[in-house]
């Protein structure tokens, strides 16, 4: 009898187990399943804090640069829009296999891969951008060519071309990174990818942050030695210096003075030499009339209008193959720009500190606007305002209706994220005929304050 009610007891602690871990599973599993779905499709809040986040300037410089040496390759990858390597000692570049070798320990190999472009956060063109390999081991291939300075390497691939991005991703990063890391240092510039065009395009640039050649990786075969390398781009945020991070606090403004360094003396015999005789400021209009969208659909009235306000109209038509040092002395020698959000006003560069620029702001492009141009133009002490649109000016009224949340409410579109669809349409298919007496009245102001800075400043 006890031997019955033993097995019987058994059993009924073997079935309560059994039920308890199912319970337990069947939780996990739900909780895994919540968390697998969460990933894949973030949450409303979560969409607008990443967006945020992206959209916020750095407020702290790169931990590694306040970490102590403890490897021969150290990679820092905390930061939302890159990540920046240093190889820290003799290293030797196979250009062959994009890969840097260096010495190390045979019981603890080393290699890291990174991306060298300060878009991390953008899913889409990230898997677009070349891989370098790190490593570290007791063996590395002999060197041909030796340098006797250290290797900053970074990518001009990805959005490359589009002259907004050939600075927000490319020369204003490397301004902070040369500052960051090399203030008082002479370093080479190794470009793991570029178009064929960059280095010569940008030769004049390129000569004012180093006076080495330029390595393009796809260009070269025999290897390289340096004593050390930092691999990667450091990024403030969309259009930003931020001179808290900086060691010697350098701004916009001393950006400025790099640009002036590169372009004044191909810019002078043209236009520098001789002061503005003229009595009406010079205006100029950054045209994106054979652009994808944000085109003005009425210029030409806009072009009467800015005259008969008082200024001299110069229409602005940039193209991937306009010499930028004809770009820099038109925009050097004005008084005044203005244009329709888009590539065409990162040309605001070249304005003179407290030159006026206004920009014309389509529906649902607000927040850029002021992230990639009004940064620009506090950074130099530009006198800027913003002509934003009103919905009867957008030609997308005519195509999705008044009571379209696309025309009425672009913010509540745009809360998790700027969706490429969205983005498309806003940037795409959207063109503006400006409401000229609205228009006239903005005029009328830049006026005043360009006829101002032309009497100042020639």
């Amino acid at each position: 009898m006890k031997k019955t009610v033993s097995r019987a007891a058994l059993v009924g602690v073997a079935l309560c187990l059994f039920f308890i871990i199912f319970q337990i599973s069947v939780s996990s599993t739900s909780r895994f399943l919540k968390y697998a779905t969460n990933s894949a499709k973030p949450t409303q809040e979560e969409g607008t804090r990443k967006l945020k986040v992206i959209n916020q300037p750095n407020s702290h410089p790169p931990k590694s640069l306040r970490l102590p040496v403890e490897s021969p390759v150290i990679c820092d990858r905390t930061d939302i829009r890159y990540d920046l390597c240093s190889i820290n000692g003799p290293t030797v570049l196979d250009p062959s296999k994009s890969t840097f070798f260096t010495i190390g320990s045979a019981q603890h190999l080393i290699m890291e891969k990174v991306q060298p472009y300060p878009r991390k956060f953008e899913k889409f063109i990230m898997p677009r951008i070349k891989n370098l390999t790190l490593t570290s081991g007791p063996q590395r291939p002999p060197c041909k060519v030796p340098h006797n300075v250290p290797a900053l390497v970074f990518s001009a691939g990805g959005y490359t071309g589009n002259f907004f991005h050939d600075f927000n991703d490319g020369f204003i990063p490397l301004f902070i990174t040369a500052h960051t890391i090399f203030p008082d240092q002479d370093f080479v510039i190794v470009v793991s990818e570029a178009p064929n065009w960059w280095p010569s395009k940008y030769a004049d640039l390129l000569t004012v942050f180093t006076k080495h050649p330029i390595i393009v990786l796809k260009n070269d075969t025999p290897t390289h030695c340096f004593p050390s390398a930092k691999i990667g781009l450091i990024s403030h945020g969309f259009m930003t210096i931020n001179q808290t991070l900086l060691p010697n606090s350098k701004t916009f403004l001393d950006f400025r003075v790099l640009l002036d360094r590169a372009y004044t003396p191909q810019a002078q015999p043209k236009v520098l030499t001789s002061k503005h005789t003229n009595h009406r400021p010079k205006f100029v209009l950054a045209s994106r009339k054979e652009a994808e969208g944000r085109s003005i659909l009425n210029q030409e009235q806009v072009i009467r209008l800015i005259k008969k306000v008082g200024f001299d109209v110069v229409v602005f038509k940039p193209k991937n193959k306009t010499p930028l040092n004809e770009s820099y002395a038109l925009l050097n020698s004005s008084h005044a720009m203005v244009g329709v959000h888009g590539a065409a006003l990162t040309h605001s560069l070249f304005l003179r500190p407290g030159a006026v620029l206004v920009q014309v702001v389509p529906i649902g492009v607000e927040w850029a606007a002021y992230a990639f141009f009004g940064r620009v133009a506090k950074g130099l002490n530009l006198q800027y305002s913003e002509y934003k649109i009103g919905v009867e000016e957008s030609s997308l009224v005519n195509k999705y209706g008044k009571g379209s949340l696309l025309v009425k409410d672009p913010f509540a579109l745009q809360k998790t994220g700027w969706d490429p669809e969205i983005m498309d349409i806003y940037l795409k298919e959207q063109n503006v005929k400006l409401d000229l007496i609205r228009f006239k009245a903005c005029l009328k102001k830049a006026y005043i304050k360009a006829k101002r800075f032309m009497e100042a400043n020639g």
